[in-house]
């Protein structure tokens, strides 16, 4: 019977913390994107959908120089 002194009060403080850390996560934006990295993953962005050649700002060919 004196484990409860004990197991109540360390129940109490643990989902204080985890209150705590709940809130945290709330308040930094860790809910505010569900989905996004979970699309993203399946999107494949490896390879630029411009050529090279046809993108604003860069030099047309920078191999030939004669």
């Amino acid at each position: 019977m004196e484990i409860l002194y004990l197991l109540i009060p360390l129940g109490v403080v643990v989902i204080v913390v985890a209150v705590v850390a709940f809130a945290w996560s709330v308040k930094s934006g860790q809910f505010e994107d569900l989905e996004g990295p979970a699309h993203r993953i399946l999107m494949d962005d490896d390879d630029p959908m411009i050529p090279r050649r046809q993108r604003p700002g860069e030099p047309r060919d920078l191999k030939r120089k004669d």
